[in-house]
């Protein structure tokens, strides 16, 4: 079955004033659909390669899968992360606050971490906040485009997109304001929720 880009939960508009309506509407409209598109067609193309037995293309065809597909599955975590500002909470509560004061030293100290890490991912990419089951540990990660430096069999909890596209038109080029003002729009109760099918 084709990959499909998913609703947002919310207007266009409902995160202003940190994420400006225009942008939103590229970002999903154009860009995750872009992603999903691409992914489609690598795995369209893919399957007729087994189908003709010809496999020339496939380390090109892996890619595209692998990037598109990234860009697809993050884009997918990152628009339900996020809700207005006037529905936001300030930090999460329950066993995952419990879990970030455990692994992190406290909430401050990961949204410290969390920050810097996102600020500093060279080009294009994104901040990540995940689970890794192995060993029953949160762990904030980085990628770079969307499939790069990233540990295999976690879960992506939390997301932020750092991809110029995601904040150019409202910040220009001050990430470090657009990675803060993120902190105004989380939708804790996502993060949790994922946390919860996680590590149960």
């Amino acid at each position: 079955m084709a990959h499909e880009l998913p609703k947002l939960p919310y207007a266009y508009d409902a995160l202003e004033p940190y994420i400006d309506e225009q942008t939103m509407k590229l970002h999903h409209d154009i860009h995750h659909a872009g992603y999903v598109n691409g992914l489609n067609a690598a795995e369209a193309k893919l399957a007729a390669a087994r189908a003709a037995g010809d496999f020339s293309a496939v380390k090109h065809l892996s890619r595209e899968a692998a990037f598109h597909g990234s860009g697809h599955l993050l884009h997918s975590v990152f628009w339900p992360n996020m809700i207005a500002a006037s529905q936001a909470q300030a930090a999460p509560g329950g066993d995952l606050a419990d879990a970030i004061a455990r692994d992190f030293g406290s909430f401050d100290a990961f949204k410290g971490q969390f920050v810097a890490a996102s600020i500093a991912v060279e080009g294009s990419g994104w901040g990540i906040l995940a689970y890794r089951p192995t060993d029953d540990t949160l762990v904030v990660l980085t990628a770079e485009k969307h499939q790069n430096l990233t540990q295999w069999g976690v879960v992506p909890l939390l997301v932020l997109d750092v991809w110029e596209h995601a904040y150019y038109l409202k910040y220009q080029n001050r990430r470090g304001e657009y990675v803060n003002s993120f902190f105004n729009i989380l939708n804790w109760d996502d993060v949790a929720a994922r946390f919860e099918s996680a590590s149960s």
